[in-house]
Formats: structure tokens, sequence, C-alpha cells
């Protein structure tokens, strides 16, 4: 939901203090981030009606101040925020310019830092592109990523590229309480759970498309066929650089202090999931390369088989030619030359020099 409203003068509530935020201090009056995708304040796994994050970030901090066992948060989406944007909630959330830094400039690694009591995730998500036709410049796998602030009381998500959007997630949390009352780290879960499923169904994809190309490369290979695989292998590259370093940041979150104990168990499940995607990956990529060099191999075999053709009908000729340029330079004395059957004879002895080395290439494989 994108809202043009103007945020309205806050000062922060005292409750849970991050150690970053500026407490006491009125933030500035700014428009609201036209990145915003959607935002709401979860209250007992029912979204609030508050408007404005400040004060829905006001109203989740009241609630847990009250309840016995604090289950308010806010979840904030961005798709592709400007710097001042990203630096406004930092300034909502105590977030760390760090953080913030890597969340506006993109183009990092898969990771999990932690900076004082929240915690910074970094998440590669990747695409299939189906082409009718693959041309030297067709990209088959997209990459964006999907940034996630996660605190005591707030979840901030900051997505880069088109695809993988999170609509899905919050839509599914949304029809069920039972998740959303899971809290910040529930969300942090989802999410995970989102993009590594988005992994498997890219790499059966990426599977199934270097399964027609080996077809194709044992029947008949060309050219064409070697761009194809390269072009794949270049496509398996970039989506295990995306899958493969999201491994030991996954396996070291269940351990994490912010992690509530109860959820370590699903996010153990998703490590499990990212280990069998990984495992696809290595082997799809093993394979691709195999298929590479089965198809140059092949290649210089049906090369070397034609040179042998092209060798063998060169000798052939070459004896024929031989004789006709003898009896060619038109000598006076030549053997034969006044002889009736002369033309004859040598006619024969071309003919009968050329089924003999015919028979002998074709004896030998060359033709």
């Amino acid at each position: 939901m994108r809202s043009s409203t103007l945020f309205r003068r806050i000062n922060r509530h005292p409750v849970q203090p991050h150690p970053q935020a500026r407490l006491g201090k009125s933030l500035p009056e700014v428009h609201v981030p036209h990145s915003i995708v959607e935002y709401g304040a979860y209250i007992d796994g029912v979204k609030s009606g508050a408007v404005g994050i400040p004060e829905s970030l006001r109203l989740v901090r009241e609630h847990n101040a009250a309840a016995a066992k604090p289950s308010a948060f806010l979840w904030v989406g961005l798709h592709e925020p400007e710097a001042p944007e990203v630096e406004w909630l930092a300034e909502v959330f105590g977030l760390h310019p760090l953080a913030v830094e890597d969340a506006v400039k993109a183009h990092q690694r898969p990771k999990v830092e932690r900076y004082g009591d929240s915690l910074f995730m970094v998440l590669k998500t990747i695409a299939y592109l189906d082409h009718d036709e693959l041309t030297a410049t067709s990209e088959i796998i997209a990459t964006g990523e999907i940034m996630v602030f996660l605190g005591a009381d707030f979840v901030v998500t900051v997505r880069h590229g088109e695809h993988c959007p999170l609509a899905e997630v919050r839509e599914r949390l949304e029809e069920r309480p039972e998740l959303i009352k899971r809290g910040p780290a529930g969300v942090l879960h989802a999410i995970s759970d989102h993009v590594v499923d988005r992994y498997l169904q890219v790499a059966d994809l990426m599977q199934m498309e270097l399964e027609e190309v080996e077809a194709t490369v044992f029947a008949d290979v060309s050219s064409r066929d070697i761009n194809r695989i390269y072009q794949l292998k270049r496509e398996m590259i970039e989506l295990k650089r995306a899958v493969t370093p999201l491994q030991s940041p996954m396996a070291a979150l269940p351990q994490r202090r912010v992690i509530p104990s109860e959820m370590r168990e699903y996010f153990r499940d998703v490590g499990d999931h990212l280990s069998r995607v990984c495992e696809q990956v290595e082997s799809s990529n093993e394979l691709c390369s195999s298929i590479l060099q089965a198809a140059l191999a092949r290649s210089n075999a049906l090369a070397n088989e034609d040179m042998r053709k092209i060798s063998s009908w060169v000798a052939i000729l070459a004896v024929p030619t031989m004789i006709a340029g003898i009896y060619g330079m038109n000598f006076d004395f030549m053997p034969e030359t006044k002889q009736v059957w002369g033309y004859p004879a040598v006619v024969a002895v071309m003919i009968t020099a050329c089924v003999l080395l015919h028979r002998g290439f074709r004896r030998n494989g060359w033709l």
C-alpha cells in the first residue's frame, strides 16, 4: 500500500530502546518514501489499521510494554529505495549506518550480521527467464536481493529487482494468525523459506534445460549447440554464486540470540532445503561442464572425420589429375601417344587407380 501523506514529527517511545536509536529527538518531517510497498503493525496476529510508520511503531511498543509476553511488531517493505528514504527509516528504527549503506547500494554477498540487538540479513533472489530462442546475449538467470533488518519489534525488508516479490509471503502470513504471532523471527523464516523454494524451482528448470541440451549433443552437435551450452554454463556459475554463499549464514542463523528457541527448528529446516539446492546446483554445474567437454570433443571428432573424407577424395582425384597433367605436356615422344589404344588405356588406368583407392579408404573407415 503506497501512501502520499506526510510523516508527522514524533518522539520515539522509550520502551525497548535500540542502542542506535536517537531517543527523545524529533524526526524531520519528510514525505512518505515512494519506495514503500506496504507496511503494517501486527498485534496478536492481527494487522492494525494505524496510519503512518512512526504512529504504528509507537502503537506496537505501547502494546508490548503493557503485555506480559510481547507479541506486536511492525513490518515495513521497500522496493529499490533511495538513500534518504532508508536513512529516514534508520532514524525511526535505529538501524546501523553500515547496514543502511549495504541496503541502498545492494550487490552484496548473502550474509547475516548482528548490530547491537538487531540482525541484518542479505538474501540473493533468482528467477528463471524463459526464452523461445536463446541468443548470445540472452539472460537465463536473473538475480536480485532482499535485505532484512530484524529487531525485537520490527522487520524492515528492502528488495532489489523486479522478481521474487514478498506480497505472497505477507498474504500467507496474514491469512494464518498463528504464523504471524511468531513475530519478526517468523517473518524472517517465511521470507528465507520463500527464497529457498524459488532456488529449488530454478534449479529444477535448469536441470531440465541441461537434460534437453545433453540429448541434442549426442544426437547431433553444431557450433550453435556449443554456444548454447557455454551460455548455460555461464548462467550455472551465476546461480552457484547466488546460492552457495548462503549456506554458512543460514547454518549459523539458528544460533543467533535474536532467534527464539521455538523458531530454531524452522530455520534448520530451511537450511536443509538450502543444502539440497546447493547439491543440485553443484551437480548441475558439473554436468554442464561434462556436456560442454563432450560437445567440444564430438565437434572435433566430426571435424576430423570431415577432414579424412576430404583428404580421401583429394587423394583419389590426385591420380587422374597427375596422369592427365603428364599427358597434357604435348611432347612428341611420349608412350602410346601414337597408338590407337593409347587413350582408352590411360583412361582405364585412371579409373582402376581411383576404384582401388576408394576401396582402400572405405576399408579403413575414411569414407
